[in-house]
């Protein structure tokens, strides 16, 4: 993983090895904060992610019927309030 400050001092390195095959990993005050990776890498996940994922309306069809199911409710009597 390299430090915010070392991939930007040596970025021709960084990219060299995200173009090899070896997504690189840059911390930003020690804590991951990005990853550089070929381009050619990125479209594929980007269409292998978008080949899984269902439209919005497919996925609200997907909930059971309003009556197929009971939410019991709890039984909970008001409380006393004197004015």
């Amino acid at each position: 993983m390299w430090t915010l400050q070392d991939a930007k001092n040596r970025f021709s390195a960084v990219v060299d090895a995200a173009l090899q095959g070896a997504p690189q990993e840059v911390s930003r005050r020690g804590k991951p904060a990005v990853v550089v990776l070929a381009a050619d890498e990125y479209h594929r996940l980007l269409a292998a992610a978008g080949g899984q994922r269902e439209s919005f309306s497919a996925h609200l069809l997907a909930f059971p019927a309003q009556g197929s199911f009971e939410i019991e409710r709890m039984q909970a009597a008001p409380r006393d309030v004197t004015f």
